[in-house]
């Protein structure tokens, strides 16, 4: 079975997936928070995922950013849309920053490296790729 990863914004969640090993993580999508219920239910119907990983938004004296509450309640929905799915929160910090060096270094034009939803997916798969980590 897969995990899958949020990086939930306002605007768009940035979605990653392990493969069915839980070996390697990849980019899978980005959707708007209107849709994300439906793209999931969507996704679920033709594979199997064993947990949602969730990015945790923190300052960096580790207390709850401003964006924390909007992170709460996808978090709720999820729970409630989707209660046999357990959940854990990563923390997120630093993970857009990282993104956005990953695309720099990948060799992309400045158009592709401004590409905001690109951002999110790859912030997606950092988190997910760090829950991995802590695994084992």
């Amino acid at each position: 079975m897969r995990i899958m990863a949020f990086d939930y914004g306002t605007k768009r969640i940035g979605i990653a997936v392990t493969d069915p090993l839980q070996i390697i993580a990849t980019g899978l999508d980005n959707i708007h928070p209107n849709n994300i219920i439906e793209f999931l239910k969507k996704y679920l119907q033709t594979e199997q995922v064993e947990r949602f990983i969730v990015g945790e938004p923190k300052q960096m004296d580790n207390t709850p950013s401003q964006s924390a509450i909007h992170v709460k309640g996808f978090v709720n929905l999820l729970k409630k849309t989707f209660p046999e799915i357990p959940i854990e929160m990563v923390d997120e910090r630093f993970t857009s920053k990282m993104a956005s060096a990953t695309i720099a270094q990948s060799g992309m034009n400045k158009k592709n490296r401004q590409n905001k939803e690109l951002v999110d997916t790859i912030s997606a798969v950092i988190l997910l790729q760090s829950w991995m980590g802590t695994r084992f």
